[in-house]
């Protein structure tokens, strides 16, 4: 199986896991969505922006936008409870 299709699948399944996440409510259900748009993000630029080949590029673009994401997620926490 090539790279890009390898990639499509995961793509597929994690859009599949966010239909699945989307219609349930709480704190949880939103820390799955941002998960999976996380691990989303870290297969367009591994795949398809070639990022996994590039010593250093994928973390350094993934870390950020993981603390953002877990930023994001506190902030709710704090709005919601």
């Amino acid at each position: 199986m090539s790279a890009p299709t390898r990639t499509w699948l995961i793509l597929i399944a994690l859009t599949a896991a966010t239909l699945a996440l989307a219609p349930l409510p709480g704190l949880a259900a939103m820390a799955g969505l941002l998960a999976v748009a996380w691990f989303k993000a870290r297969a367009i630029l591994g795949g398809f922006l070639h990022l996994r080949a590039a010593p250093g590029w994928l973390p350094a673009l993934t870390v950020p936008l993981a603390l953002w994401m877990a930023a994001i997620w506190g902030l709710a926490a704090l709005a919601f409870t």
